[in-house]
Order: C-alpha cells, then structure tokens, then sequence
C-alpha cells in the first residue's frame, strides 16, 4: 500500500483530517464524536476548527451469526435506521431485528450516559455540526448518527472520517450536507487495515478525549 495510503494511528487519522476539512473551509459549531475509535480523531478536529467536543451515540444491529456485519443501527434518542435489503437477503427474522433493536437502543443510552455523566447532551438545532469517527466500512453506524444530529435540527451536518469505501461514501452524500473522506480505496476490507495501529480503546481511554487529556 503506497504512503499515504493508510494512517499511522488514530491521531495521524485526525491530523490529516482536520487540515482536509481546513482545506476545503469548513467551519463547525459543534464537534461530535462517535466513541470509542472516533474520539482521538474528534479531539484533533475540534481543536483545529476551535469547536466544542462532544458524543454522538449510535450502535450498530449486526446480521445473525456475524455480528460485525451491520443490517441497520439505532442511535442514543432511540431512532432507528434499518438495511431492509440486507434484512431480506439473509432472511432475517422480525422477531430478530426486534429483540436486537431493543438490545442495541439500551446499550447505546448507557453508553451516552456513561460518558456524559450529568452532562446534557449538546444542543444542536441551527448549527453546524461535524460527525467524526475513525472509519466507515458499511456506513450504518454513520447513519445512525447523522440522522439522530439531522433529526435535532442541525442546520448543517458535515461527516469527516479519513477512510471508506466509495459505494458507502456515496450512500452517506445522501444523508450528510457534506462529507469528507480524505481516502476512498476500491478494495476495502475493514477500517482497520489502513491504519499501522489501531488498537481496541477503552471507555475510560476513550472518555479521555472529552475532557482533552488523552
């Protein structure tokens, strides 16, 4: 793989994302993070536009026996979005998507309560918002977030991840007013694969981002 062509860490990931969307003058009211892997890469953004930075939550429903593979996501408030081609592919059952939707929707309000405390979450009607993670492979997760911050009222969403496939970068241009992928390959296995470490975070590494002494 050429230079260039994948990140060192997470925090090279933000670096060259932030001077992308400097670039291309984007300014941000808010940053949002998608945690964990997001944050690293949020905390550099958020101080390159000098923006506040914060959590967006969103969890991915993953395929009966393969988990990793998203058929849809829920997001903190509840909302939902669903992969109804995926679902219909593999024959995937309603009483299964139910069972996992309630499932993911606890687990995303526990994580955004863990990480926020008694923090309110951001307001972010009549702003501009950036989305920040460390990678989209389906986009489903990424969905899920934007239209959680769309549904706020954001005036403007903008998505900046460093690396995604071209199909899903194309599917998320609908969701997001702008979106910023600094590398789209062709051949895509996983996030992972373009990054030299890319180590598992915890929250508490993760939660560190917010506060600015990770």
């Amino acid at each position: 793989m050429p230079t260039g062509a994948r990140f060192a860490d997470r925090t090279d990931a933000g670096q060259r994302l932030a001077a992308e969307l400097v670039d291309r003058g984007v300014d941000a009211d808010l940053v949002l993070a998608i945690p964990r892997g997001g944050l690293p890469l949020g905390r550099v953004v958020a101080d390159a536009l000098d923006a506040p930075l914060d959590i967006v939550v969103a969890s991915k429903i993953g395929a009966p026996g393969n988990p990793e593979y998203a058929i849809g996501a829920v997001a903190s408030d509840g909302s939902v979005w669903l992969d109804d081609e995926a679902i219909a592919s593999l024959g995937v059952s309603d009483d299964y998507v139910s069972r996992e939707r309630d499932h993911e929707i606890r687990a995303a309000r526990e994580k955004a309560s863990r990480y926020r405390g008694d923090r309110e979450a951001p307001a972010v009607a009549g702003k501009t918002v950036v989305v920040v993670d460390d990678g989209v492979a389906t986009g489903s997760t990424a969905t899920a977030a934007l239209r959680l911050v769309r549904e706020g009222g954001a005036e403007r969403v903008v998505l900046a991840v460093p690396v995604g496939p071209p199909e899903t970068v194309s599917e998320l241009d609908a969701v997001a007013d702008t979106v910023v992928v600094p590398l789209t390959p062709t051949t895509f296995g996983a996030v992972g694969a373009f990054y030299d470490r890319f180590d598992q975070m915890s929250d508490e590494e993760a939660m560190a981002y917010l506060d600015g002494t990770g």
